[in-house]
C-alpha cells in the first residue's frame, strides 16, 4: 500500500491538533456494533463455560477487594451477569458482548479523534471488529475482555488530552486507569509506556501544571482498595506473573512477532503499518506521535519480562484506526475496483478464518484444526460430562463414609465446574489448592474419610499428599475434543498423608 503523501501547507490549528473534528459516523458505528452484538450472542450458549468462567463465578461468590490472580472488577461483572441475566453462559456472555459492542465504537472515536471522516471511522470500527483478538475476548468473559476495552478508552483520552492540550483530561485519563487497575494490573503498563513516549517526543507541555498529579490522584484513589489487598497479602500477583514468565517466557517470546502478524489479521498488517508512518510523518497529526514511538516501546518490553503477545494488541488496534484514512486514500486511486475487490476479499476472508479460530461455529468433534491456533475453544467443552464422572467416582465411597469425605481437584477449571454442575448431581463443595482457591479455605482435619481426587491424565505426582489412590472413573466429554481435562482421572484414595491444615501449605499453587 502506498502511504506516502504529497505536501501541504498546514496551519498553525491544524498543526497544533485543535481543528474542527469531523461529525461522528454515529449511524454506521452502531450499526456495525450491533450486528456484531448479535451474531456474538446468538454463539453465546453454543458450546459451554470456560475454565476461566468457571473460575470468575466461583470468585464472584466469594467477593472480595482481590485475589490472588487478579484484581476484583472481573469476577464482580461474572457475578452481576449472573444475577441479572440467568445462570448459564449466554446470560454471562452479556457482559463480554457489551463490552465489545462499546470497544467497537471507541475504536471508531479514535480513528475520528485522528482526523478520519464518516468512512474512515466506520471502517475502523468494521476491520477491529473482526479482529480474532477481539472477537475472541468479545464471546467469553476473560480479564481481557475488559482490559482491551479499558487500554482503548485510555487511548482515546489520552488522544484527546494530546490534541487539546486541555489538562482537565488528565482526569478522566486517570478514571480510566484507575478503573482498569481494578480489572487487570497491565493497564499500568500502557500508562508508562505512553508517559514515556510523551516525554520522549512531545507534546510535553500536557505534561506540565498540577493537572497530571490530579489525575494521578484519581487513579491512585480509585485503585488502592485492591493495592491495599495485594499488599496486605505479600503481593501474591507478582508470584503469578513471575511463573508466567518462567514457565511460558521463552515460548512468550519466540512466538511474539508471528502473533503481532495474526492476532488481528495478517490481512490487515498493511493497515496497521500505514497507521503507524501517518501518526510518524504526517504533521498534521504529529501530536499523536507518542502513539507511534510507545508501540514499539510496549513490544520491547513485553519481549523483556516474557510476557504474551496479546498485551500489545489494543495498541495495534489504535495503528488500524490510524491506518483507515491512507486505505481510503489508496482506495480512491489508481484501479479503483480491483482495489475495492481486493479488500472485499480481505475482509471476507478474514471474517471466515478468525470467526473459525475464535467463536464456536464448528461441531465440537471439528475443533482440532482451531484449537492449534487458540486452545481456548476446546476449553469450552466438557464440563458437564467432567461432573459425571465425579459423580460416577463419589458413589464408590460407600454411603456411611460420604460424610467425612472430601472432593479435592488439581485446578480452578475442575473446582469451577463441580461448584457448578455437583450440586445437582448430589455432590459436596469441591475444594483446589489452585489459585485463590486455596484462599476459600482447606477442609476440616475432621474431614479425615476418603478423598476423591480430580487430576489430569499425566499428573500422577498430586497422589503423593494422599493413601490407598485407585482410579475409579476417567472423564470423556464425549467429542473428542483434546482439552486439558480429556481423559483426566477420577482417583479415589483412602486419606491423607497428614491433617489437612498442615497439608494444604504443600497443595497450594500458582500454575
Amino acid at each position: 500500500m502506498d502511504v506516502t503523501q504529497p505536501e501541504a501547507p498546514v496551519d498553525r490549528a491544524a498543526r497544533n491538533g485543535r481543528r474542527e473534528l469531523p461529525p461522528f459516523a454515529a449511524a454506521p458505528v452502531l450499526a456495525l456494533a450491533a450486528v456484531f452484538a448479535a451474531v456474538l450472542t446468538s454463539l453465546s450458549g453454543r458450546y459451554g463455560y470456560h475454565r476461566d468462567e468457571l473460575y470468575f463465578l466461583a470468585a464472584g461468590d466469594h467477593p472480595a477487594w482481590g485475589y490472588v490472580d487478579q484484581p476484583p472488577l472481573t469476577p464482580l461483572v461474572a457475578r452481576a451477569a449472573r444475577t441479572a441475566f440467568g445462570d448459564n453462559p449466554s446470560g454471562l456472555r452479556v457482559a463480554s458482548t457489551l463490552a465489545f459492542a462499546v470497544t467497537v465504537v471507541v475504536v471508531a472515536l479514535m480513528a475520528r479523534e485522528l482526523g478520519g471522516g464518516r468512512r474512515a471511522q466506520a471502517l475502523a470500527a468494521g476491520l477491529a471488529a473482526l479482529g480474532a483478538q477481539l472477537l475472541a475476548v468479545g464471546h467469553m468473559v476473560s480479564t481481557a475482555t475488559f482490559d482491551l476495552l479499558a487500554w482503548l478508552v485510555l487511548c482515546w483520552l489520552t488522544l484527546r488530552l494530546l490534541r487539546t492540550g486541555d489538562g482537565r483530561w488528565w482526569l478522566a485519563v486517570g478514571a480510566a486507569t484507575g478503573i482498569g487497575l481494578q480489572n487487570k494490573y497491565l493497564v499500568g503498563l500502557l500508562v508508562a509506556v505512553l508517559l514515556v513516549a510523551i516525554v520522549a517526543v512531545g507534546p510535553r507541555q500536557v505534561l506540565r501544571g498540577w493537572w497530571p498529579w490530579a489525575g494521578a490522584l484519581v487513579a491512585l484513589v480509585l485503585a488502592m482498595p485492591t493495592v491495599w489487598w495485594q499488599a496486605a497479602h505479600d503481593w501474591p500477583q507478582l508470584t503469578v506473573a513471575s511463573g508466567i514468565s518462567t514457565d511460558d517466557g521463552a515460548e512468550n517470546r519466540t512466538l511474539f512477532v508471528p502473533q503481532q502478524l495474526v492476532y488481528i489479521s495478517p490481512l490487515f498488517v498493511p493497515v496497521w503499518i500505514a497507521g503507524w508512518l501517518r501518526l510518524w510523518r504526517d504533521p498534521a497529526l504529529r501530536w499523536a506521535r507518542p502513539i507511534a514511538v510507545a508501540y514499539p516501546l510496549l513490544c520491547l518490553v513485553v519481549l523483556a519480562i516474557g510476557g504474551k503477545a496479546y498485551y500489545t494488541i489494543p495498541l495495534l488496534i489504535v495503528l488500524l484506526a490510524a491506518g483507515c484514512e491512507p486505505l481510503l486514500g489508496w482506495l480512491r486511486r489508481g484501479r479503483r475496483p480491483a482495489r475495492r475487490w481486493l479488500l472485499a476479499a480481505a475482509v471476507v476472508l478474514t471474517a471466515a478464518i478468525n470467526a473459525m479460530v475464535t467463536l464456536p461455529v464448528l461441531p465440537p468433534s471439528a475443533l482440532a484444526v482451531p484449537m492449534a491456533m487458540n486452545k481456548e475453544q476446546g476449553e469450552q467443552i466438557g464440563w458437564p460430562a467432567l461432573a459425571d464422572a465425579v459423580r460416577e467416582g463419589w458413589s464408590a465411597i460407600p454411603a456411611g463414609d460420604r460424610a467425612d469425605a472430601v472432593i479435592f481437584t488439581q485446578n480452578y477449571g475442575e473446582a469451577g465446574a463441580l461448584d457448578l454442575y455437583g450440586p445437582s448431581r448430589g455432590l459436596p463443595r469441591p475444594y483446589s489448592g489452585h489459585m485463590s482457591y486455596a484462599d476459600w479455605g482447606p477442609p476440616p482435619d475432621s474431614a479425615d474419610g476418603p478423598v476423591l481426587l480430580v487430576r489430569q491424565a499425566d499428573n500422577h505426582a498430586v497422589e503423593r499428599h494422599f493413601t490407598g489412590c485407585r482410579q475409579v472413573a476417567r472423564v470423556d466429554n464425549g467429542h473428542g475434543v483434546d482439552n486439558e481435562e480429556q481423559h483426566a482421572a477420577v482417583v479415589l484414595c483412602s486419606g491423607t498423608v497428614k491433617p489437612w491444615s498442615s497439608l494444604w501449605p504443600s497443595l497450594r499453587h500458582y500454575y
